[in-house]
């Protein structure tokens, strides 16, 4: 059997490729760090967690991104393996340690004796290779970017993302911030103090926003200044220009939040941080992406209550990300209209997030497999998060707006309940969400043991 050639290792390239190892497809995964950087990683491991450490809700009955935590759970996938391996205190959300996630990733796809790993920058496709899966994300190198171009005959588009600052914890002052969880919800450890919480009162927002909108930003180029930005990673700076309370209703709200420090009142605002390893010794900024260049954005975050001798670990940045017009340029097997030997998994195909990703990477191995076993492909369910998805990023009715996408229960078949299904509205939501949860999650288990029949 020819083996499929992999092109990048991030987590939707390592997710392929343990599923077609371990299918006995052997792989040549080609991941051009560390002989060519990226303007975001920070190693030369597989499955790098570039932005956050956290793998957003995991209530798998209420969320619909738990729900894709536990699809991907039931098709054994490497990446949900180790984020449960690896997961750190972070209430109803799975974070990782990073660092360990990664390494272990690592090792693994390096042991199977089925990958081959190629550091090296891939600029074109080979024509004598038969099966190809392109998972090289939103940095795509301006080689590759512009082969694919030039195969699909498609304007390209991008966006901007921006990551957030991480602190080491014993440089924040507990005396002014405490450790609680939004409204004491408990977490997967049975902790309510997952989240380390910074206070404002409202003239120290007001003035903390203002330096914020003052602050030195980092200047784009020309050709730049039009790219967009993904909605759920604005920067900062950006939110603040939308108006003085913008931020205290977005990452720096303060609701079901009280200072031990005050007689339990709610304070005016707050920055909250989520631990980012397992010992504990490192906090990201919750949704504190920026743009602002380092010195003033040291400046301007030791302003923060409780951060005024704070010690960072990474500071926040911005790169640009770049994904394709699936609709127009893919079939819903993931191969390219123009060439069927090609591929393309992960970010890159206009999923957003990193079990968004995760999954995307999943079936494009699992179609791979079946096209290799000459079995019919067999599509996930459309009232799966994965079949969901798949028809986000696949669809074909003239839609011309393609924008990135996290999976959100309006993506999900409707769910159709019985005329005399009487509840109050609130109940009704959340028990609305409980049935497309069980629905999807059971037609998930069908079709994945479908497949391999």
């Amino acid at each position: 059997m020819s083996e499929v050639h992999i092109i990048g290792g991030g987590l939707a390239g390592s997710e392929a490729a343990w599923h077609l190892a371990n299918n006995q497809i052997p792989v040549i995964l080609h991941e051009m760090r560390p002989v060519k950087e990226t303007p975001a990683h920070k190693t030369d491991k597989f499955a790098e967690l570039v932005c956050s450490n956290s793998f957003r809700s995991d209530d798998h009955k209420n969320n619909a991104v738990g729900i894709l935590h536990e699809e991907l759970r039931i098709s054994g996938s490497i990446i949900m393996k180790n984020a449960d391996k690896y997961k750190v205190p972070a209430g109803s959300a799975l974070a990782v340690d990073r660092e360990l996630f990664s390494e272990n990733i690592t090792k693994s796809l390096k042991q199977h004796p089925l990958i081959s790993i190629l550091n090296e920058e891939i600029k074109t496709i080979d024509p004598n290779w038969e099966n190809v899966i392109i998972c090289t994300g939103p940095l795509t190198s301006e080689n590759l970017t512009k082969y694919i171009l030039e195969s699909t005959d498609e304007d390209s588009l991008y966006f901007f993302d921006a990551i957030a600052p991480i602190i080491y914890k014993n440089s924040i002052n507990m005396d002014i911030c405490w450790a609680q969880s939004r409204y004491d919800k408990i977490g997967p450890t049975g902790s309510k103090n997952d989240y380390i919480n910074c206070p404002f009162n409202k003239e120290e927002y007001y003035e903390f926003v203002s330096k914020i909108i003052e602050s030195d930003k980092i200047n784009f180029k020309d050709w730049e200044k039009d790219t967009p930005y993904f909605d759920s990673c604005l920067p900062i700076e950006i939110i603040a220009q939308r108006g003085i309370e913008t931020l205290r209703h977005g990452p720096m709200k303060p609701f079901g939040l009280k200072n031990i420090h005050k007689n339990g009142e709610q304070p005016y605002a707050v920055v909250q941080l989520r631990q980012d390893d397992m010992n504990g010794n490192i906090y990201n900024m919750v949704g504190f992406q920026t743009k602002m260049k380092y010195n003033d954005q040291i400046n301007v975050l030791k302003t923060i209550p409780g951060l005024s001798d704070a010690t960072f670990a990474r500071l926040g940045g911005i790169h640009r990300n770049t994904y394709i017009n699936s609709p127009n340029i893919l079939n819903n097997d993931l191969t390219l209209l123009s060439n069927n030997k090609i591929r393309f998994a992960g970010q890159i195909t206009g999923v957003e997030g990193y079990v968004e990703s995760t999954a995307i990477g999943f079936l494009s191995a699992i179609f791979l497999i079946m096209k290799l076993s000459n079995k019919e492909i067999k599509l996930p369910p459309t009232t799966t998060a994965m079949g969901s998805l798949l028809r986000y990023i696949t669809r074909k009715d003239g839609f011309d707006n393609f924008q990135p996408m996290n999976i959100n229960f309006g993506l999900f078949d409707e769910i159709i309940f019985k005329k005399n299904t009487k509840k109050p509205k609130r109940e009704l939501k959340k028990y609305k969400k409980e049935m497309i949860s069980k629905r999807s999650l059971g037609d998930f288990k069908a079709w994945h043991q479908s497949i391999y029949v």
